[in-house]
């Protein structure tokens, strides 16, 4: 009996996060009430406060269930053993990244609501300085890749790996920004790939390039 109110427990707390995914994006962050998101989930309040303190912990926790995994899948394209070049890796970790933002509903609407559907103020200060931790793990494997792409002669010469780290972060941000700012049907899904080579293929030593080619 306690193993199966365990599992009640877990499948109420999945509830409730996938309805106030849905809450948040229909109304925006600050409009969404407990009250709304129980009602959308079938639960009451108190179910809410039984897996969540607030609003704002109910957030990150949505936010983890779409981090987690998405971290997990391009740590193994960065760290794995399928790319000889730290270069490939790290474009082919970026095109996973939005591949799954593409094929995943969720994922993009999770995405959609952090970027534009929430103000980071008041109790949510904090949880915009939860959401700038991932972004220094981010920057400081990208930064790891391209100092080891330097070392193997694979970087072109006079890039600096932080500076390119922070310019490929700036540049997948903004290509999200893009992604999600524009309706399906525009075709840029299906530039994304070659957006993300041009910007490697600027990375690349000399050599490197024309081998690609």
């Amino acid at each position: 009996m306690a193993r199966k109110t365990k599992e009640e427990a877990e499948v109420t707390r999945r509830s409730i996060i996938q309805a106030a995914r849905t809450v948040f994006f229909a109304r925006g962050v600050s409009r969404s009430s407990l009250e709304r998101i129980a009602e959308a989930a079938g639960v009451s309040r108190g179910a809410i406060y039984w897996h969540f303190k607030d609003k704002a912990e109910l957030f990150y926790a949505m936010r983890e269930g779409v981090f987690a995994p998405m971290v997990e899948r391009t740590d193994a394209i960065f760290f794995g053993d399928g790319y000889e070049n730290p270069l490939d890796a790290i474009e082919s970790a970026i095109n996973e990244f939005f591949r799954v933002i593409e094929e995943c509903e969720g994922v993009r609407a999770v995405f959609e609501i952090m970027l534009s559907r929430c103000e980071y103020v008041d109790e949510f200060a904090v949880v915009q300085i939860e959401l700038g931790q991932p972004v220094q793990v981010f920057l400081e494997k990208m930064e790891c890749l391209y100092l080891k792409a330097r070392e193997m002669g694979k970087l072109r010469s006079g890039i600096d790996p932080l500076v390119a780290a922070r310019d490929t972060w700036a540049f997948t941000h903004g290509l999200l920004d893009l992604m999600l700012g524009c309706r399906k049907g525009t075709g840029l899904e299906q530039q994304i790939p070659a957006m993300i080579a041009g910007h490697i293929d600027m990375r690349r030593a000399e050599e490197a390039l024309v081998a690609v080619d």
